[in-house]
């Protein structure tokens, strides 16, 4: 996308973090099970969906770059669960209806065919889908899905200007390509106008990650 189009939207003390020169805002859709906050599992919010639009950035610092993700918007079925977030973080949570359906291969139940997220804004169905076009493969280096995947930092502005950063821990993330992808439905009163262009152009890239076990850290607010 267009690094202008980001303006206003970078925390204080990070900048855009490029691949090969090309500035990425992604939607992503996870699927979170047994779920805990701060060690306990909440009952009746461990297993749910998100869906996330976000953007890359980094910040130097003594031990080298720190690159992360900052989150635009991000949608989960649980109020609570957007409560939370956004009293820890700050970060853009709401709280929408949602689901998800996960396509297996007839004699290969094991084999994920296709995901989709789908959830309900202003009346309106919204749908985030993938075809996969093989199996999943261990991430090359230097490659535009090892770019998307390996952060493991976050930084979100915070109301009185400053930012807070939080480390996010897990191992690498097998990945399969995609033959389709799509996002349907009506970016604009979502995500805002400054999107729509990028969001109803076809995807620059789209595959799927296998996922695993995540720890998200409650982390610390950037000195100055």
């Amino acid at each position: 996308m267009d690094r202008a189009a980001l303006a206003g939207l970078v925390p204080r003390g990070t900048e855009l973090d490029e691949w090969k020169g090309r500035t990425y805002l992604s939607v992503v859709g996870f699927l979170f099970r047994n779920t805990r906050v701060l060690g306990l599992p909440i009952p009746f919010h461990r297993n749910f969906e998100e869906v996330n639009l976000r953007f890359y950035v980094r910040r130097r610092t003594a031990d080298g770059w720190r690159r992360a993700v900052v989150f635009v918007k991000e949608i989960v079925p649980r109020a609570a669960v957007a409560v939370v977030a956004r009293a820890l973080y700050n970060e853009n949570y709401v709280a929408l209806p949602m689901g998800h359906e996960i396509g297996r291969a007839a004699h290969q139940p094991e084999r994920i065919e296709s995901v989709s997220y789908s959830w309900r804004f202003a009346g309106r169905a919204h749908r985030l889908s993938v075809s996969v076009a093989g199996e999943p493969r261990g991430l090359v280096a230097g490659s535009e899905e090892e770019f998307i995947t390996e952060h493991y930092w976050g930084y979100t502005s915070q109301r009185d200007g400053g930012t807070r950063e939080y480390r996010v821990d897990h191992p690498p993330w097998r990945v399969a390509p995609a033959s389709r992808a799509g996002l349907d439905g009506d970016v604009g009163p979502l995500y805002g106008d400054r999107f729509v262009e990028f969001l109803r152009a076809p995807p620059a890239s789209a595959f799927m990650a296998e996922g695993s076990e995540v720890a998200v850290y409650h982390g610390a607010r950037l000195a100055g």
